[in-house]
């Protein structure tokens, strides 16, 4: 009968990580998510030309590698003497990471939203504000739900990267749990199995919201 040497402490250990892989995913979802759709509202309110530079930043952060940005924000921040810990590192990171991707899923819903309906709008006597609100936010949420819950989710498995830098979150702990039990593939399953815990939630709230605001 096999046996393991994996305890209920090791579990709370591992438990543990995941607890900072929800705080930094939860930070770097909001704070991106906000930036996202100010960036979003930016870019289709100004148009191309006028928001050129914010394309180019925002064409940067997708193109540069994640680890590759966290250890440069990380060794920037040392010269510069800011004092900032590796978690504010992280989440400030991987929150702009969050709001380039966001912008552009933002930027296409409402670029979605049929224009004949927000010409309608305003001759309604509608202001942009209205407009934006009553008219364009909810029909272009419908069309950015699916995709942001798909960056919610890869942003939940990119911030093992931050392993980097020196945090223990579920990746980093399991590592050292394999490195002291030697019993890699158990750990790592049950790694595997508390991120689709962590995941699949989110995953099913999308789903069900989905279904529901879809056209009957």
């Amino acid at each position: 009968m096999p046996t393991t040497a994996l305890t209920l402490a090791d579990l709370a250990f591992l438990a543990q990580g995941a607890g900072l892989t929800l705080a930094i995913t939860a930070v770097a979802v909001a704070c991106g998510t906000v930036l996202g759709i100010l960036c979003g509202i930016l870019r289709v309110q100004f148009g191309p030309f006028w928001t050129a530079p914010l394309t180019f930043l925002l064409d940067v952060f997708r193109s540069v590698p994640l680890l590759i940005r966290l250890v440069l924000a990380n060794a920037a921040q040392s010269i510069a003497k800011l004092g900032w810990g590796p978690f504010t590192t992280s989440c400030i990171v991987l929150s702009l990471y969050t709001a380039a991707y966001c912008t552009e899923i933002v930027r296409g819903a409402i670029v979605a939203v049929p224009q004949p309906l927000r010409r309608a709008s305003r001759s309604l006597g509608l202001s942009w504000r209205q407009d934006m609100t009553f008219v364009v936010a909810p029909l272009a949420t419908r069309v950015a739900l699916p995709s942001w819950i798909g960056l919610t989710l890869g942003v939940m498995k990119d911030s093992a990267l931050v392993l980097w830098l020196g945090l223990i979150e579920l990746l980093r702990a399991s590592q050292i749990l394999v490195t002291r039990l030697q019993e890699p593939l158990l750990i790592l399953m049950i790694c595997g199995g508390i991120y689709f815990l962590l995941s699949f939630p989110i995953a099913r709230l999308g789903g069900l919201l989905e279904k529901r605001w879809s056209p009957r």
